[in-house]
């Protein structure tokens, strides 16, 4: 008997393993806060037309309230969020019962890097840990287990995209930035 996972996957790996270019998704979020003069608030929509903006502040640490999660409570939430679900499809492809599941994301960052304070400090998190608390069906072989959580691992996106960053590329829309024209003529 397939699990749901498999069920749901089943036609999927089949499209992908003919047509990979089928494989590729492209997952969006944008900001949609309501006042561009408040420094220290935002919303941001995780998800391109889903309509639930979720506030995001500033940390007290670089001088905002601290009254929202930030980005990067927001970043170890997608981690946590990733890493816990990659869990969950990997033990029902597995058919493991999971019977409780946490997982925990903290991250550690020196904030005089983003500061600008001090220029061999880096500005990102220089640490994150990934505590899961899992508990399975009592019995469940080591071996699975052992199987599951490498697997939950090499699956999750979020974490292997932090061990192995993408370039990212920054465009800012709409601006001219270009030299200013100082009415020199190039010599």
């Amino acid at each position: 008997m397939k699990t749901l996972v498999q069920e749901a996957q089943e036609l999927l790996r089949r499209q992908y393993k003919q047509t990979p270019a089928l494989a590729m998704v492209t997952d969006h979020a944008r900001t949609c806060g309501t006042d561009p003069a408040d420094p220290f608030h935002s919303l941001v929509e995780p998800m391109d037309g889903c309509g639930v903006c979720v506030p995001v502040g500033v940390h007290r640490a670089v001088g905002g309230l601290h009254d929202a999660p930030t980005p990067g409570d927001m970043l170890c939430a997608a981690l946590a969020a990733c890493q816990d679900s990659a869990i969950r499809m990997v033990a029902n492809r597995l058919a493991i019962e999971i019977i409780a599941l946490e997982v925990r994301v903290t991250a550690q960052v020196d904030v005089r890097g983003a500061l600008g304070m001090e220029a061999d400090v880096p500005v990102g998190f220089q640490s994150m840990t990934c505590d899961i608390d899992l508990k399975v069906e009592e019995g469940t072989p080591a071996k699975l287990l052992d199987v599951l959580s490498s697997a939950a691992q090499r699956c999750c996106v979020v974490q292997q995209t932090l061990h192995q960053p993408p370039p990212v590329r920054t465009r800012f829309n709409g601006l001219s930035l270009d030299p200013v024209d100082t009415g020199k003529t190039p010599g």
